[in-house]
């Protein structure tokens, strides 16, 4: 069983710890068990119905109000509010709520509902990449199990796929071509999906090479196809010799193809510039730069 501080509460939830402390003296809406020597801590079922009342609120009900109810009304309630009206303020509460119930058809449900009134780029952004910020804090802190994890990661790669799916080009006549891949060990797909999905929506001609490409992949990739670019992230330590080693020898070894570079370690580590390898720090940085390629080609 896992059990919660009242920081994690704060956390997961929004809710200041003070504000909770007031709730419990006031109202006695959530009552914490305690430790032999006296110290506050939370299980699964006030997780989820902190969470709950935080939708609520949210929602517009009073505190007053919603300490009426009995803990069947609330979760009836949420429930009503996350199924037929999922246009409220934050969908990551929701998403939140549902991951924690390893809920299927709620969690679909927001998400398409989102999708549909806002678009894929806007979802993506605006709620994935946040709620998947949230998830890794909640992951740090033990609040969720890998279960959990695999549910949401499973659920996003699908919405990816089927977004790229729904992008139509019978042919590319003009216009770059990108060589996408993860080298071994990279576990990061779902932004990789992600650029794979904003070339082809720009037109651009995308060959997704997919996870734990060998070295020697990439290049038959590029003696093949002879990509204008080839895009990689590399996130995790890497296991192959040295970071800069294997930059030099993809450099090499890749057919004068432009080598895009993004991720954590590429941030965190130096490496040595080259006038076919261009580095990117952000997703900020990779949209502009698929702007800037487009614009050029289509000119």
């Amino acid at each position: 069983m896992i059990v919660y501080s009242i920081k994690d509460l704060e956390k997961l939830s929004g809710i200041k710890a003070h504000t909770l402390r007031m709730w419990e003296k006031r109202y006695s809406v959530i009552m914490p068990k305690r430790t032999n020597t006296n110290i506050r801590y939370y299980e699964d079922k006030d997780l989820q119905k902190v969470l709950n009342i935080a939708l609520l609120r949210k929602k517009g009900y009073k505190i007053s109000k919603i300490a009426e109810l009995s803990d069947p009304d609330i979760v009836r309630l949420t429930a009503e509010l996350s199924e037929v009206d999922v246009a409220f303020e934050d969908h990551i509460d929701a998403l939140s709520m549902a991951m924690f119930e390893l809920n299927e058809f709620k969690f679909n449900k927001i998400l398409d509902h989102y999708i549909d009134q806002n678009g894929f780029t806007h979802t993506m952004e605006e709620v994935i990449y946040p709620f998947l910020e949230k998830l890794g804090m909640m992951l740090m802190v033990g609040s969720i199990k890998s279960a959990h994890e695999s549910f949401v990661i499973y659920f996003i790669r699908r919405k990816c796929i089927a977004a790229i799916d729904s992008i139509k080009h019978s042919h590319y006549d003009k216009g770059p071509s990108f060589v996408l891949y993860l080298a071994e060990k990279e576990t990061h797909e779902l932004s990789l999906l992600y650029v794979h999905y904003l070339l082809k929506k720009q037109g651009v001609e995308v060959i997704n090479l997919g996870l734990s490409v060998p070295l020697i992949d990439v290049v038959d990739s590029c003696n093949i196809k002879k990509p204008d670019y080839i895009f990689t992230m590399i996130n995790d330590s890497h296991g192959h010799g040295t970071l800069q080693g294997y930059l030099d020898d993809l450099l090499k070894y890749s057919n004068q193809s432009k080598i895009v570079i993004s991720g954590y370690q590429i941030v965190a580590n130096k490496v040595i510039s080259h006038k076919r390898l261009l580095q990117l720090n952000s997703l900020e940085e990779i949209k502009q730069l698929i702007d800037r390629i487009t614009t050029k080609f289509n000119n």
